[in-house]
């Protein structure tokens, strides 16, 4: 099999360069890509890169990219019966009702994020609670290492949770339009729209 790398270095010397350079490009090969695009996660430093399709591509098989790259995939898994008590919610003590979990794999544990008005915060409480939960959803061991998140907005005045598994791409989106209209300790009537909105279209796409 070719070198990943190797690849990338023959596209940036065969692009070419009357290209249009507009808009957003590839952070690999450089290539213009629409706006609507995949993302590579950056394992090394842990960061999301725009991708191309075909920078996408390659890194999406298993082991691609020597350990460096790897392709978010587009799946959203929705959980009509999660169980997820109050008294285990309350225990993760997330100050919100909303937030994201998923499988660090360079710490070799599970990092659990809310939004806020300063964007994605860590929680750095424990997270013992997360072996029962698995424990109750066997699904969600399915969920791809550093690709995928779980994400659970907590209806508390109605009981219960919404629960899904989405690419970890999703979470840092809404993380960045609630960091821009969060007002007040709850994030305000625009922030709580746009919440309503994007669990709206998860639900559309998820299966």
């Amino acid at each position: 099999m070719s070198d990943p790398l190797a690849v990338l270095q023959r596209i940036r010397e065969t692009r070419p360069s009357d290209l249009p350079r507009a808009g957003e490009e590839c952070e690999l090969c450089m290539v213009p890509i629409p706006d609507e695009h995949s993302h590579l996660v950056d394992l090394k430093g842990r960061n999301l890169l725009c991708a191309c399709r075909g920078c996408y591509l390659l890194f999406s098989a298993k082991g691609s990219g020597g350990g460096h790259f790897r392709s978010v995939p587009d799946r959203y898994v929705a959980f009509s019966d999660f169980e997820l008590s109050p008294a285990q919610w309350d225990s993760l003590q997330i100050p919100v009702s909303v937030a994201f979990f998923f499988l660090n794999s360079g710490l070799g544990r599970i990092a659990a994020f809310y939004p806020g008005p300063a964007g994605a915060t860590e929680s750095e409480l424990p997270l013992e609670t997360w072996a029962e939960v698995v424990d109750a959803n066997p699904q969600l061991a399915t969920m791809q290492p550093d690709v995928e998140a779980f994400l659970v907005r907590s209806r508390r005045g109605q009981g219960g949770a919404d629960c899904y598994i989405v690419p970890i791409d999703a979470c840092y989106e809404l993380v960045g339009h609630l960091r821009m209209l969060w007002r007040g300790f709850d994030g305000g009537q625009e922030a709580n729209a746009k919440l309503d909105a994007f669990f709206d279209e998860v639900e559309r796409k998820a299966t």
